[in-house]
């Protein structure tokens, strides 16, 4: 990844949730977004098989209030910071036995920040000490999410 493209992440972080991430968090950050978006995708695949349909719309996403709220606040960081073309980049499109519509497509890169956020977020939660997450906290926090989503 770019240096100013850590930049960002870094200065991201800090506005979302006053952590201190560093170069060596990205492989954790980057493996839980395309985890969680396989997932959240996988979801939208079911329910669109069960409706007969051949393709993945963005009302099929099981976006919970909750990541709407963070959603929200990712777009109103990514004023700032413009984050969004990164996340675009950034949050794989997996193969599936459907196909994503254009619309589903670009919804990906705020569902991205959003749960972004709500990572953030959560460090915070778990420990609201934390300021540079270590191996073990990344971990748990991802491991909640698992278990929520």
């Amino acid at each position: 990844m770019p240096v100013t493209s850590v930049a960002r992440f870094e200065h991201f972080f800090r506005a979302a949730a006053g952590l201190d991430i560093d170069k060596a968090d990205l492989k954790h950050y980057t493996d839980f977004i395309n985890e969680v978006i396989y997932d959240l995708l996988l979801s939208a695949q079911a329910i669109a098989k069960s409706n007969r349909r051949d393709v993945i719309q963005p009302y099929g996403l099981p976006v919970t209030p909750g990541l709407r709220k963070n959603i929200e606040r990712f777009r109103k960081l990514d004023q700032e910071i413009e984050l969004w073309p990164i996340l675009d980049h950034l949050a794989t499109r997996p193969l599936l036995d459907l196909t994503l519509s254009d619309d589903t497509e670009a919804r990906l890169p705020e569902i991205a920040g959003g749960l972004s956020v709500a990572l953030g977020r959560a460090f915070r939660i778990i420990d609201p000490k934390a300021k540079n997450p270590q191996g073990e906290q990344w971990k748990r926090c991802i491991r909640m999410f698992h278990e929520l989503l």
